[in-house]
């Protein structure tokens, strides 16, 4: 395993980082035994920093880390986020203290190496309803009671060493005007072969949903750095996705005959050269491309079994794709995958 440095921070996190979610699930829904193998068997292979979030499954994730940490009596770098919902706006730097506090007690933990804010900054309103957290209206992060001021008692108090914050897209001028607070060290961003517009400017023939505009970039500029998080694209860049076979019992499912289903695999087809000519996985394949950006200091991988978990491990330290295989990638995005 190789490291890099996050930022202009001592932060050095594994190339590859643990990923807690719910989509692969194996720390929301897998058994206690099948968790302590894997984690145990992570930390061997040198991961080092793990994502974990109150939003996967409902704190379920941080309370089997935190036991699973306690029994294999290691403490590895460790990252939570904040999701600030409807009845949070009231007093928002309030809530981002609490739900702080209340990870660490999860986690078994006296401070966080890293808390990220889970709502992505917007411009306007995102009119927060329910459980949805997606986004918080900028002012929200800047005005005197909000998401900033939080985060600067939690730096305050050391019960977190550094913060960071997640990207939505479409939201690059709202992403420059947080980091320029300097207080922010790691976005976490999309950034796939499918989507690549996390860390460059969109190929002029690529078509995409959301245009993330390079902030990646602009977080470099500003001695910050990336977390890369869904890089498989919700699981759509695998030798299973592309083979059309059913997911991990413990990941998320989806109907692999639904339009949006076919419509990911056939772009996924569209890149699996990636694969062919270098010998590996495509899983390895979109792995092997986001490390290639200097501004990435670790993609979160989602693991539902240790033999994934192992795949994507032996992606770090794998050379940069050679110039002509970045050349027929570039040709692909400009086609909009119309290969």
């Amino acid at each position: 395993m190789e490291y890099r440095r996050v930022g202009d921070t001592d932060l050095v996190v594994s190339e590859i980082a643990f990923g807690c979610g719910g989509n692969a699930g194996l720390m929301v829904r897998g058994s206690a035994v099948e968790q302590e193998r894997i984690v145990a068997r992570a930390l061997e292979l040198g991961i080092t920093y793990f994502d974990n979030s109150p939003d996967y499954g409902n704190c379920i994730a941080e309370e089997n880390l935190g036991r699973v940490l306690r029994t294999l009596k290691a403490r590895p770098l460790l990252n939570s986020k904040v999701e600030i919902r409807a009845e949070n706006l009231g007093d928002v730097a309030d809530h981002v203290v609490r739900s702080t506090e209340a990870s660490l007690k999860r986690l078994g933990a006296d401070y966080l190496d890293m808390m990220q804010i889970h709502n992505g900054p917007s411009k306007v309103d995102p009119k927060l309803e329910g459980p949805v957290y997606a986004q918080l209206q900028i002012d929200h992060y800047t005005r005197p009671d909000g998401a900033i001021e939080g985060v600067r008692r939690l730096l305050d108090s050391g019960k977190i060493r550094y913060a960071g914050f997640i990207c939505r897209g479409n939201d690059a001028d709202e992403v420059r005007t947080i980091l320029d607070t300097g207080l922010f060290k790691l976005i976490n961003v999309p950034y796939t072969l499918l989507n690549p517009t996390g860390g460059m400017a969109k190929p002029a023939g690529l078509k995409v949903g959301k245009d993330y505009g390079n902030v990646i970039g602009l977080a470099r500029d500003r001695k910050a750095s990336a977390a890369i998080y869904s890089p498989l694209a919700s699981g759509a860049l695998t030798d299973d996705a592309l083979a059309a076979k059913p997911r991990h019992a413990l990941a998320r499912q989806e109907d692999l005959e639904s339009a949006a289903a076919r419509k990911q695999r056939e772009k996924a087809m569209a890149m699996s050269f990636l694969a062919r000519e270098t010998g590996t996985s495509m899983a390895q394949a979109a792995f092997r491309f986001i490390l290639m950006n200097p501004g990435v200091a670790t993609a979160l991988g989602g693991f539902s079994a240790q033999d994934q978990m192992e795949e994507i491990a032996a992606v770090s330290g794998m050379k940069p794709f050679d110039a002509a295989l970045m050349v027929r990638l570039n040709t692909v995005w400009n086609v909009d995958f119309k290969v």
